[in-house]
């Protein structure tokens, strides 16, 4: 099951993929294949001046990720549990292991950004402080449901319960020893061992991690054996010993050193953290989410993790010191990934009230949860109603520098609209969007069309980006920046 497969259940109201209504022209990361392009797309023809920049067709089969699993979509399930994660192995498999022993390294394609700085200095530095406004793991899976849970270790009475330290100088979480009856319900062990695992490859130096990544006597091997046996006092006995190895690792400066290294933040640690903050929140509320009213533009769909941050890192090369908005934020995911991934300051505007209330939720449990990893996170910012109407939206737009629209269900007349807000934003400014607001090139015809302004790029997206299609199937989005200097030139030339 791929991540997010639960929010749109194929058959159901899901919103389907829209045919590209512009001629498909692939942008692709990988290596261009060494044809040269035809020289007559290189000239616009005299009296036009092309608004959409095209590379030579590239066969997508042919540049697609080898697949790691086949999906059955006919055996797809809602699920109440997201897994945004790209690995979707459930048990602690050597696999995971023997991967997780290759240190996590910035992709050297990734732009670092100077001023980024991931350490939140009150969370390794202060006195133990309560998590007031964090959902802890025991309250979203217990034995008091009883319908829904059973013990992780029913040999054991007495292993029922532990507290798990993270990285900060925060309370620890509380986690109940259960195993859920249905395989898509919240599994604790499942969290805990990801935990672990994470903080063992990004907070660690390589000596720590290898201690504890040993295939023969490693913590993390112990813990799995301790699994597979269904030792409760084994398993309760090796977290106590993780959590002293983390307070002492935190105590004598080896975390935050590790973390002052640091100017990027690894993609499996954000997708961790937003799952968390997903699965505590959301999940337990996500009916919620299947109240809209399909072929209207309040239909739910999310961007997925690994697409997003594509988006904002190798696309947009957003930085800390900018601005971003989500117009059409749903329950917040891409604004929260946005100020945890990039430390920028983070907007969102949606007007279906069920999605803003979870959206509230998930940014109390947020805030929490990133100083509970000792992490520092930009200031997030959240608007209900319409985005055409709303005021602060407007205000912010003109000083946005990345902007994404959602626009995949939007119907013709609230694209039409929102084209006539980027009459507003700043040159330079950035616009990401799954349908194309450019006409093919200016014409006379056109010339007093707001979207003209748009100087735009088609790309190409993978499977398992978005949460409305077959994880199997990709798509076509479009990076659009705000250009007047090609209208002028348009109208100059008449």
């Amino acid at each position: 099951m791929g991540p997010f497969d639960f929010l749109q259940k194929k058959g159901s109201q899901a919103i389907k993929p829209q045919p590209a209504r512009i001629r498909t022209e692939t942008v692709s990361i990988l290596p261009k294949p060494k044809e040269a392009l035809d020289p007559r797309a290189q000239r616009p023809r005299i009296g036009t001046v092309p608004a959409i920049k095209r590379a030579k067709k590239v066969d997508r089969n042919a540049l697609q990720p080898p697949k790691a699993r086949r999906q059955d979509s006919k055996k797809r399930q809602i699920s109440k549990q997201p897994r945004l994660e790209s690995d979707s192995d459930d048990s602690f498999s050597d696999d995971i292991l023997e991967a997780s022993n290759k240190r996590l390294r910035i992709s050297p394609s990734v732009e670092p950004d100077r001023h980024r700085r991931l350490r939140c200095m009150k969370s390794l530095s202060a006195a133990e402080v309560a998590m007031g406004n964090m959902v802890q793991a025991a309250e979203i899976a217990s034995l008091q449901m009883a319908t829904k849970y059973k013990p992780a270790f029913p040999d054991d009475p007495e292993a029922t319960h532990i507290y798990l330290q993270y990285p900060s100088e925060s309370a620890k979480e509380s986690f109940e020893l259960v195993t859920p009856i249905n395989s898509d319900d919240f599994k604790p062990l499942e969290d805990i061992k990801e935990v672990l695992e994470i903080i063992t490859t990004c907070y660690l130096p390589e000596t720590e991690a290898t201690e504890l990544q040993d295939d023969s006597h490693g913590l993390l091997r112990r813990l799995k054996r301790a699994i597979d046996r269904l030792s409760g006092k084994d398993y309760t006995e090796l977290i106590e010993e993780w959590n002293d190895k983390i307070v002492s690792l935190r105590n004598n400066g080896t975390i935050e050193k590790v973390l002052d290294g640091l100017n990027h933040l690894d993609l499996r640690l954000i997708e961790r953290i937003l799952t968390q903050t997903y699965s505590r929140t959301v999940s337990p509320r996500i009916h919620l989410l299947k109240q809209y009213q399909n072929g209207t533009d309040n239909v739910y769909g999310e961007l997925l993790p690994k697409f997003v941050s594509n988006i904002l890192r190798r696309d947009t090369r957003l930085k800390s010191n900018q601005i971003f908005v989500d117009l059409g934020s749903g329950v917040g995911n891409v604004v929260l990934q946005a100020a945890l991934e990039i430390g920028c300051e983070s907007w969102g505007c949606e007007m279906m009230d069920n999605a803003c209330d979870l959206a509230e939720l998930q940014v109390k449990d947020f805030r929490e949860r990133c100083r509970l990893w000792g992490l520092s996170a930009g200031s997030i910012h959240l608007e209900r109603g319409d985005f055409l109407e709303n005021k602060n939206i407007g205000k912010i737009l003109q000083q946005a520098d990345v902007v994404l629209v959602n626009n995949q269900a939007f119907t013709p007349e609230l694209n039409d609209s929102l084209s006539r807000l980027f009459l507003d934003l700043k040159e330079g400014c950035r616009v990401v969007s799954l349908k194309s607001f450019a006409p093919k090139k200016i014409t006379s015809r056109n010339l007093n069309s707001a979207c003209n302004v748009l100087d735009v790029v088609e790309k190409e997206y993978y499977s398992g980006s978005v949460s409305w299609t077959d994880p199997n199937n990709g798509g076509t989005y479009y990076v659009s920046t705000k250009d007047s200097s090609k209208l002028k030139m348009f109208a100059d030339a008449l």
